[in-house]
């Protein structure tokens, strides 16, 4: 049977399928909207199946606040020339809509909101079908109550904010909301860090000043024994510079010993309180560095301020209670 240009563009705006895409079906279908609907639904399984093992990553974040609920949305699929097309664009805003909408509380509830007669999860998978890469829904955080701003960085889609402070602040909130997009804070203060994440940050400060400090008692027996550590830094510097002329072969065999030699000792004598302190100041630097109201203000005057000084200065009494950060980029 004849396909009319209106029944393409009714299953077409039912399923945001491309027009050749949807003609085929339609004409596989003898015109059934259900079938074809259908067809469109069973080519993208097929070829969503064909890539599960393809890697995601690129993709849409959006971030959007209504009435009392903040949500951010990650639509992944594999190229950068998908995740800026329109329609890809589109099915990541009318799912996060829907999202909030429904205040959808995670993303096992996102995937099975209504987008147009499907669930969320179908319409992505019909849409894969269409484009021909694997593309999954990922990064749903959400924020509830006043005061949320929320930003998309330099309007990419790639890295999204949400900050919300205790009191109306729109312009603060907005360039705090930068501040999380560009210094990519771990945790809103101090007592907010899992402690998981300080164990394992002070057990690799630990571990890397003792290694220090081993280090420097090898590089203090090599200058007492008039050698260049530069020149013996590694096995393959040691050879590289005895075929240059560098070292001679006795140098070379005195450095290897010294360094063995050095290395035993250096590790029994080394001085623990000390390597403890060490640690310790590095774990406070850490914080400082990731911790939100911690962190060097960058919007600001330029005085150095950090973030919960520089809202001191706005007003006394503001402060932020909450912020959420999703980025596809490799920070």
């Amino acid at each position: 049977m004849a396909i009319s240009i209106d029944d393409i563009k009714k299953l077409r705006a039912m399923t945001g399928a491309g027009l050749a895409d949807v003609k085929k079906a339609l004409t596989e279908a003898d015109g059934d909207f259900d079938k074809a609907k259908e067809l469109l639904r069973e080519r993208g399984l097929a070829i969503a199946a064909k890539r599960s093992d393809r890697e995601t990553s690129n993709g849409c974040v959006l971030v959007k606040a209504v009435d009392g609920f903040a949500a951010m949305l990650a639509l992944k699929c594999e190229t950068d020339f998908v995740a800026n097309g329109a329609d890809f664009i589109a099915l990541t805003q009318s799912i996060l809509d829907a999202a909030i909408a429904a205040k959808a509380a995670d993303l096992e509830a996102v995937k099975a909101l209504n987008i147009n007669g499907q669930t969320a999860q179908e319409a992505v998978t019909q849409r894969s079908g269409i484009t021909g890469e694997k593309m999954e829904l990922d990064g749903y955080l959400t924020l509830e109550g006043d005061n949320i701003e929320v930003y998309d960085h330099m309007g990419k889609h790639t890295l999204c904010t949400m900050v919300q402070t205790n009191k109306p602040a729109a312009e603060q909130g907005h360039l705090v909301a930068m501040q999380v997009a560009a210094m990519k804070p771990v945790a809103l203060d101090a007592q907010s860090v899992d402690q998981k994440i300080l164990d394992e940050e002070y057990k690799t400060s630990f571990e890397k000043t003792k290694l220090e400090q081993v280090e420097k008692f090898v590089e203090m027996k090599l200058k007492k024994a008039g050698l260049n550590p530069n020149l013996v830094d590694s096995e393959d510097h040691i050879e590289s510079n005895m075929a240059k002329g560098w070292l001679t072969q006795a140098q070379a065999d005195e450095a290897r010993k010294i360094i063995a030699d050095a290395k035993v000792e250096g590790e029994a004598n080394l001085k623990m309180p000390m390597i403890e302190n060490i640690a310790k100041g590095r774990v406070q630097k850490f914080l400082k560095e990731s911790c939100l109201v911690d962190q060097e203000f960058q919007f600001g005057d330029g005085d150095k301020a950090t973030v919960a000084q520089w809202l001191a200065k706005q007003d006394k009494e503001l402060k932020i209670t909450a912020f959420k950060r999703f980025t596809l980029v490799a920070d």
